[in-house]
């Protein structure tokens, strides 16, 4: 036998405990085995949650509120102009600059007011340029852009609940590389 340490085993101190080949301290014989990458025995709890899963749950309830919300106000706004048209005999247009100009008013932006948001509504008002795109959200029905808007907050709710079950569940092709 040589005098040298092996390769991963340290030398020992005169009172200390000896090192095992991995270098973790053994453990005693009445305490829990050491964390160096041993697996506890299986329990029936719930794995803990990280934060991709609370990120995604995070996102798919933005994407739920931004889906439910745009539906009820498409709802709302399909039921008024449904409304004027039974009641005046016209049908009522309303563009997404008059919404967004009507929203915004309401909102955001008081009289007086200087800054981005104020300058959007300007410009939903009177606008000086970018005149093709300003047409196109005056011709735009707010009830299409809001329609479209309640199917992407919901695409985006039901992708975020998919992956968040297939990471929690360990049998899953997305959550486990076998």
């Amino acid at each position: 036998m040589s005098a040298e340490p092996s390769a991963g085993a340290e030398a020992t101190s005169t009172g200390a405990q000896p090192t095992t080949p991995n270098g973790a301290q053994p453990a005693p014989t009445d305490a829990l085995p050491a964390q160096n990458g041993a697996q506890a025995a299986p329990t029936d709890a719930p794995p803990a949650r990280n934060g991709g899963v609370v990120l995604l749950r995070i996102t798919g309830a933005f994407g739920a509120v931004l889906g439910y919300g745009c539906l009820a106000a498409f709802l709302y706004l399909i039921s008024l102009q449904i409304y004027r048209w039974f009641r005046e005999g016209d049908w009522t247009h309303f563009g997404v600059a008059d919404g967004l100009s009507v929203w915004l008013t309401r909102c955001c932006v008081k009289d007086g007011d200087t800054g981005r948001l104020a300058a959007l509504v300007h410009w939903l008002d009177a606008p000086a340029d970018w005149m093709g795109l300003h047409k196109v959200l005056e011709v735009l029905p707010a009830s299409l852009a809001l329609f479209a808007l309640s199917i992407l907050g919901n695409s985006i709710f039901i992708y975020c609940r998919d992956w968040s079950d297939a990471r929690r569940r360990p049998d899953s092709a997305l959550g486990s590389a076998r």
